[in-house]
């Protein structure tokens, strides 16, 4: 604060009124001082100050002189009756300047004896201001006058800049016994006392010397006391050092002032003023004070995601490799012929593959890898519904021909069967083949799948190179296989069970379809889920696995169930005509009623043996249900 000690004190009441107690921290000019007008009554407030005055030392000369001037001695200071009244709390006469004061002033008051005495601080000053100005006349009279006594002509009109430079040029010992000089600027040599306002224990007030300054500081930091009663030096600065990680924002027009900004999201301290973006494979570290790679996950097989597909993959894969251990120890048994054993193993195969892909959708991506999960994706899948497919439009085919005519459709026995399944297949490799060449298979690191707003849990992710639009393309060449297969499935769901597995093939469709319209939503639907990784692959290994377990349990659990534990059953049965087969079809519902009474597998599937071993018969075509997968 610099002001005077009026405005000093109506700061510090200010202060006292809006509840500021011990908020600020003084630093006063010599105005303050070591006053105690300013601080009366508010003494709270001012606990901690520092302030300053001008070293100064009290003058003898000057007491012995002041305390012996009188009414009588000092006629000559206009003031000096004035300062009488004032000092002796009295009157001087009618004319006095202090009406309604009791006591009337006899002249022979005492100054120092009478009243209370202390000389003013500045005493020292304006003698010394005296003396100097002294000194400048004198030199400036023998430089100009050469010693003769009193004002020459060249001193009659005096300039005052060239009075000034004598002035500066003056060098004496001044009353204090200091030594009086001027700088270039024209300012004598700071010598000052430093004062800290404290209230002591005995909660007394006063001012103590913590210091001085004469050409440098001096400080005795350990008699410095706070409002807090903590001997440490609080801070006093416009702004704090801004943190690891913030950038200083210059309030404008204060080059010393500004606000510390936190480098947010994936920034980083680049300089004291700035922030900049780290590079999109990487994050800021800790401090934000650079940045460091971002952790490359993938999908572990410990891992929650995998572990509930494999389990389900390996139950699968034991399944099918023991349906398949039965059907070849069984081979020649009429169930396992009457079955179609080419196509069966052919499906089985599919089975198998459709099982097997998920060890390697969650194997570590590779060139490898990713080239075999392009091959075995969509091949499990296709070899399942193709063979499929050619079995329901097989049975579709027979029974449309056999309401005509007599004669056996071309392209059903198990060779054409066979021909039809794999020129399906095919397909499905061509395309595959096409993609490699397109596209070679190759893996990268998606650092925008789990890029979330919080740089600590940024990931990127180890994958193969396969967009969603891949995926589909590569999985919906089988699903418009399994698509035709239901629709064929619908077609020969007229068909008595008792002479086909129609049936237990549509129940297979219309499940697998419902698996894959569930599977679509959740998986497309994750698109922007910081899990994607990891939810899109447990779907689609999933999916695999249960569409696959739905063919395996409703088509060939029956039969094995019946080789196992029913051998009594695995008998060949009597031949029947195609004709009487055709017949009996279009009368499925007399023949619902008939066939319940036969045992399981009797006839399942009469109609398919005279497509394999057509005679050189031309009256009659017979079917047997021995020769069915020959």
């Amino acid at each position: 604060m610099f002001a005077n000690e009026d405005d000093i004190r109506r700061i510090l009441d200010a202060a006292k009124r809006n509840n500021q107690t011990g908020h600020f921290l003084w630093v006063a000019s010599d105005s303050w001082g070591s006053k105690i007008s300013p601080v009366i009554q508010q003494e709270r407030v001012a606990e901690g100050a520092v302030t300053i005055l001008p070293k100064r030392a009290s003058v003898d000369a000057f007491d012995r002189y002041f305390r012996s001037r009188s009414l009588s001695n000092n006629r000559r200071n206009v003031w000096f009756a004035e300062f009488w009244e004032e000092n002796f709390v009295c009157k001087l006469g009618s004319h006095g300047k202090r009406p309604g004061s009791p006591k009337k002033c006899t002249g022979l008051e005492k100054v120092g004896r009478d009243s209370s005495y202390e000389q003013e601080g500045k005493v020292q000053f304006v003698m010394d201001a005296v003396y100097a100005m002294a000194h400048a006349l004198h030199r400036m009279h023998r430089e100009l006058c050469f010693g003769v006594p009193g004002l020459c002509s060249r001193m009659s009109n005096i300039d005052g800049k060239e009075l000034l430079t004598h002035i500066r040029a003056v060098n004496f010992n001044g009353s204090a016994g200091t030594p009086v000089v001027f700088n270039e600027n024209g300012d004598a040599p700071g010598r000052y006392d430093i004062f800290q306002y404290q209230i002591t224990n005995r909660s007394t007030a006063e001012y103590k010397v913590i210091g001085h300054w004469t050409n440098q500081l001096h400080l005795n930091m350990e008699s410095m006391r706070w409002a807090s009663g903590d001997p440490t030096v609080p801070s006093s600065v416009c702004s704090m050092p801004c943190k690891a990680g913030e950038r200083k924002k210059v309030v404008k027009g204060v080059p010393c002032c500004w606000h510390c900004e936190r480098c947010e999201g994936y920034h980083f301290q680049a300089g004291e003023f700035t922030c900049e973006l780290c590079p999109y494979e990487q994050r800021p570290d800790q401090n934000r004070t650079g940045c460091q790679p971002i952790p490359i996950i993938k999908l572990e097989w410990h891992s929650p995601w995998a572990v509930v597909p494999v389990f389900i993959s390996m139950l699968g894969i034991v399944a099918t490799t023991f349906v398949i251990v039965t059907f070849v120890r069984y081979n020649d048994t009429p169930i396992v012929r009457a079955s179609g054993r080419e196509m069966s193993y052919v499906l089985l195969t599919g089975i198998f593959l459709c099982y097997a892909i998920t060890f390697l959708m969650i194997a570590t991506p590779d060139v490898c890898v990713c080239s075999f999960r392009r091959i075995f994706l969509g091949l499990g899948m296709c070899f399942s519904y193709a063979a499929l497919l050619t079995k329901t439009n097989r049975i579709h085919r027979i029974f449309e021909q056999g309401k005509k005519s007599v004669t056996a459709p071309r392209f059903i026995s198990p060779t054409s069967q066979l021909a039809i399944t794999f020129s399906l297949i095919s397909v499905q490799l061509l395309g595959v083949f096409v993609w490699f060449a397109v596209d070679p298979p190759h893996t990268l690191v998606d650092f925008g799948e789990q890029r979330t707003q919080d740089p600590e849990n940024a990931r990127g992710v180890l994958k193969c190179d396969i967009s969603d639009l891949s995926l589909i393309c590569s999985l919906g060449y089988s699903i418009l296989l399994m698509v035709t297969c239901t629709v064929y499935a619908i077609k020969t769901r007229g068909v008595p069970e008792t002479f086909n597995e129609a049936k237990p093939i549509g129940f297979t469709m219309y499940t697998t379809c419902i698996i894959w319209l569930a599977f679509i939503p959740i998986f497309f639907g994750t698109a922007q889920s910081a899990e994607r990784m990891y939810i899109q692959t447990t779907t689609l290994t999933i999916s695999l696995s249960l569409s696959a377990s739905v063919s395996l349990g409703m088509l060939y659990m029956p039969k094995v169930y019946i080789i196992i534990f029913h051998p009594e059953q695995n008998v060949p049965k009597r031949k029947r005509s195609f004709k009487a087969i055709v017949t009996a079809a279009t009368m499925s519902s007399k023949l619902t009623q008939k066939g319940t009474d036969r045992p399981n597998g009797e006839v399942k599937t009469e109609l398919c043996e005279s497509m394999e071993t057509n005679t050189s018969s031309t009256k009659t075509t017979y079917v047997s249900y021995s020769n069915h997968a020959n």
